[in-house]
């Protein structure tokens, strides 16, 4: 299967996997190809991407397809933390797959409560 994703997005810093709306893989960039080297790599593509996963991880993975509703996750794998977002994509309005996102992430990270930060701001404006 050749690959189309964009420029853009072969060189992104983090693990892009396109999956269509059957489960089959069908784009990775470059850092997904690097993460799933020991399990095909370009290989992968054109694959059941339920045939990747172990249970209980694929009974949850296929649930993803029938529910349809995006899926967040933190991992620890290879020693590098990571988080995972599952989005479904949509062709013209129907569901055409998945887009799996994993970012690495350092073990902690800042955190920022802008609905809060947003509050002070708007009661300072009032008095």
């Amino acid at each position: 299967m050749k690959h189309r994703m964009g420029e853009w997005a072969m060189e992104f810093p983090a693990a892009i996997t396109v999956t269509d709306a059957d489960g089959v893989i069908v784009e990775m960039n470059a850092r997904s190809l690097e993460s799933f080297a020991r399990d095909g790599g370009a290989a992968l593509l054109g694959t059941q991407v339920l045939d990747c996963h172990p249970e209980p991880a694929r009974t949850k993975t296929a649930r993803l397809y029938e529910v349809r509703q995006p899926n967040h996750y933190t991992i620890r794998k290879n020693g590098r933390r990571k988080i995972i977002h599952q989005l479904p994509w949509y062709r013209q309005g129907e569901f055409a797959g998945f887009v799996e996102i994993s970012i690495p992430i350092p073990d902690e990270l800042p955190h920022f409560d802008r609905d809060s930060e947003d509050e002070r701001a708007a009661a300072a404006d009032r008095e």
